[in-house]
């Protein structure tokens, strides 16, 4: 009797733990990519994102002022002056003046320079350098510490990748590139899609069954399969080197999924109210657009969600149809794998990069959400 409808599953408990699970594995690397987007490369490479919220110690190469500062103090030359920037509060446990030796010296130490003289470091990173002689060049001495720094975030990543990066880490363009590729790419097949599922839902025509069967065994058809002859249509008349080529590309990849919804959605509609439209002389397209329409927004919006998230976060296509050397019509996915090569190391700017991309992507979803499951589960029960 333990499946007797209404009776509450002795499994519910998996299920909330499976989708705890799930929440935690998609919210654990959304929050460490914005957390990191704020750190500076020190602390990226020296702790995880879970600790930016504490001190942590890192190994600094810092320089003292050049030579041109120094000062004549009772027959000694002498320069002084702090190794961090003004308002940073670190603490300096060991030191040294050579990088196969960074642990030479404890905090109010003095050492020998190589070039004469001597320095001494104390743990709030101020320093004495004097020698009888006056020092020479034209750069400071670099000094190796190992601090504890406090917490520090910065805007300095978003403003390299959205303002002053060069051309590799700047997304600006790329982003609105994006936004020229996805937002029609996702209403050209909206608009087709609702046409044609109103029409396969409420339309009796001659092999209407069949466009149906048609339409569902479209949605098995890798899209991988279906790359390189519609390039080769697309080269063949002249549409396959811009914008025009990946939009009707989307549209038609996205085009067997959205009929299929929406025509589920559709046909799930009470009859009575197409019925009594049509009695009062409504045409076909009047009651497409009055009362379909309004009352199929749920599951125009899921698929708005899908066809959007699935085009913004596109690469392959985006690679294959928008051939273009100068850069001019670069997405956001094909510049990131750029920086990938050419900033491998660089954490900071590749996180900020990263989260820059997902932020538009979870603003729809969070905005249209309530939507996505209603308009998914239309026409799955009677």
């Amino acid at each position: 009797m333990d499946n007797i409808a209404g009776t509450k599953s002795s499994l519910t408990w998996a299920v909330h733990l499976s989708v705890v699970a799930l929440v935690a594995l998609w919210l654990f690397p959304t929050v460490g990519l914005l957390v990191s987007s704020f750190r500076t490369s020190d602390q990226i490479a020296t702790s995880g994102w879970w600790k930016a919220m504490f001190p942590s110690e890192q190994n600094l190469t810092l320089r003292a002022n050049a030579p041109e500062t120094q000062n004549e103090v009772d027959g000694l030359y002498v320069i002084e002056g702090n190794l961090f920037e003004e308002g940073k509060d670190a603490v300096i446990s060991v030191w040294g003046i050579s990088s196969r030796e960074i642990d030479s010296f404890t905090a109010g130490d003095t050492a020998d320079l190589r070039r004469g003289g001597t320095v001494t470091v104390q743990a709030d990173g101020s320093y004495r350098m004097q020698n009888p002689v006056p020092f020479e060049g034209n750069r400071g001495a670099r000094i190796f510490v190992t601090a504890t720094t406090p917490p520090e975030f910065t805007l300095d990543n978003y403003r390299t990748v959205l303002i002053s990066g060069d051309a590799t880490d700047n997304l600006s363009k790329a982003f609105f590139n994006t936004l020229t590729v996805t937002i029609p790419a996702t209403v050209i097949p909206i608009l087709i899609a609702a046409f044609a599922a109103y029409a396969l839902a409420w339309m009796d025509f001659p092999g209407r069954a069949l466009l149906i069967a048609f339409v569902v065994a479209l949605l098995v058809v890798p899209l991988q399969l279906a790359l390189i002859p519609l390039l080769r249509l697309h080269l063949g008349i002249g549409i396959g080197k811009g914008y025009i080529g990946v939009w009707l590309a989307h549209t038609g990849f996205g085009l067997p999924l959205a009929i299929y919804l929406l025509r589920n959605y559709m046909v799930g509609l009470p009859r009575d109210i197409i019925e009594n439209a049509r009695v009062d002389g409504a045409t076909e397209f009047q009651i497409f657009t009055k009362i379909i329409l309004p009352l199929s927004f749920p599951a125009l919006a899921s698929f708005a969600i899908f066809q959007f998230l699935w085009t913004w976060n596109d690469l392959l296509v985006s690679l294959v149809f928008l051939i273009d050397a100068t850069g001019e019509t670069t997405v956001m996915t094909k510049q990131i794998v750029e920086l990938l090569g050419t900033r491998g190391g660089n954490w900071e700017i590749l996180a900020t990069s990263a989260f820059v991309s997902i932020s538009v992507p979870l603003l729809v979803f969070f905005a249209m959400q309530k939507y996505l499951v209603r308009g998914l589960l239309a026409g799955s029960v009677k």
